[in-house]
């Protein structure tokens, strides 16, 4: 799936601003991580943020706050944050989980909310039930 993603966001690339094509150089290395990744790029004035995961073995609500928590956390080391964040991936392992889920986003993500899709999941790393995948544009 991080896979797909990433060619997903490769193939943006080309319809980036004039000037904007080229990745940037900053990205955050994804320490401990179950694969060979990053945990976030910049391509021009967009960030791409791989899949957050949150605590495991606590309640639901728990488990996404603390998914929105890393993505919160990884924005704030690019100095940007989430209200800066324009699209929202979430894969969750079972989708009755979805008003518990939709509960905690609101609170967390700032209105005008960002675009969202998510997706109900076979399984996700290290037990998981949700995982958080966001995109953010750098404010000029």
């Amino acid at each position: 799936m991080r896979t797909l993603l990433s060619l997903a966001a490769l193939a943006l690339l080309p319809l980036l601003p004039a000037g904007c094509a080229s990745p940037r150089s900053d990205h955050l290395p994804a320490e401990g991580a179950l694969g060979p990744y990053s945990a976030a790029v910049s391509a021009g004035d967009l960030v791409f943020l791989s899949g957050k995961i949150g605590k495991r073995g606590v309640a639901f609500p728990e488990e996404v706050g603390t998914a929105i928590d890393a993505v919160e956390k990884d924005l704030a080391a690019l100095g940007i944050s989430l209200a800066d964040v324009v699209s929202v991936s979430v894969f969750v392992t079972d989708m009755e989980l979805y008003p518990q889920l939709n509960a905690v986003y609101a609170e967390r993500f700032p209105k005008p909310y960002p675009a969202r899709t998510t997706v109900g999941v076979a399984a996700l790393p290290g037990t998981a039930r949700v995982e958080i995948q966001a995109v953010a544009a750098r404010r000029r």
